[in-house]
């Protein structure tokens, strides 16, 4: 394994290595406080042998850092994937729900085959597999660190991308989260078919591609 500048973080993954486990997964996901766009996670499998140096915590590293990890990841992990719920499923199931539900999918793709997982935070869905919950596990554990990245370097894209078409909100600078300006383009434009209807938007209007509609 390369040698990262925060060794600390990879403890749990030599400590499952010593115990048998050969694939062990970090989940994380990111999106959840954000008025709009999806909950998106993912999940990764490491290679142990072939760890890029700097993984951590992504919201502590720049956007070019963040980029450069992820195509690193992607290239030398032993697996990765991501995965996501949508604004109707977040209504449907509310955010904590869809959160886990997006890195459940995450673990139930047909190459995953994960024999533990790392999992962010303090809630999972329950399962057969062994697992442990990890309390800013993105800061403490490789893997989920890991899976930090690809989730926000995807969602940061797809939001910039969606930004395109709804620059009224600001989406490429805000990427969803409630904001000034984003309650603002809120109060004056209405409510996309991004937004998450079961949050608080502050507005009853309705945005639409050729008009704004109040309700």
């Amino acid at each position: 394994m390369k040698k990262t500048n925060i060794p600390e973080i990879n403890q749990f993954e030599s400590t499952l290595r010593k115990e048998g486990f050969k694939r062990v997964m970090g989940l994380d996901e990111v999106g959840r406080g954000c008025l709009a766009g999806p909950v998106v996670a993912s999940g990764v499998i490491l290679n142990p042998d072939d760890v890029p140096d700097g993984i951590f915590d992504s919201k502590k590293l720049t956007k070019k850092t963040r980029v450069r990890l992820a195509q690193e990841i992607k290239s030398t992990a032993l697996f990765y994937t991501v995965q996501w719920c949508s604004p109707a499923e977040i209504d449907e199931l509310n955010i904590l729900w869809a959160s886990m539900r997006a890195m459940e999918k995450c673990v139930e793709q047909p190459d995953a085959r994960p024999d533990y997982l790392l999992i962010d935070g303090n809630r999972y869905l329950p399962t057969l597999l062994p697992h442990e919950c990890v309390v800013k596990g993105d800061s403490r554990s490789v893997s989920i660190a890991a899976a930090s990245i690809l989730a926000k370097v995807y969602r940061d894209d797809l939001m910039e991308a969606l930004a395109e078409v709804y620059p009224e909100f600001n989406w490429a600078k805000n990427v969803g989260y409630p904001t000034r300006d984003h309650y603002q383009a809120l109060s004056e434009f209405g409510v996309t078919e991004h937004h998450r209807r079961g949050f608080n938007l502050k507005t009853e209007k309705v945005y639409q591609a050729k008009g704004l509609i109040s309700r």
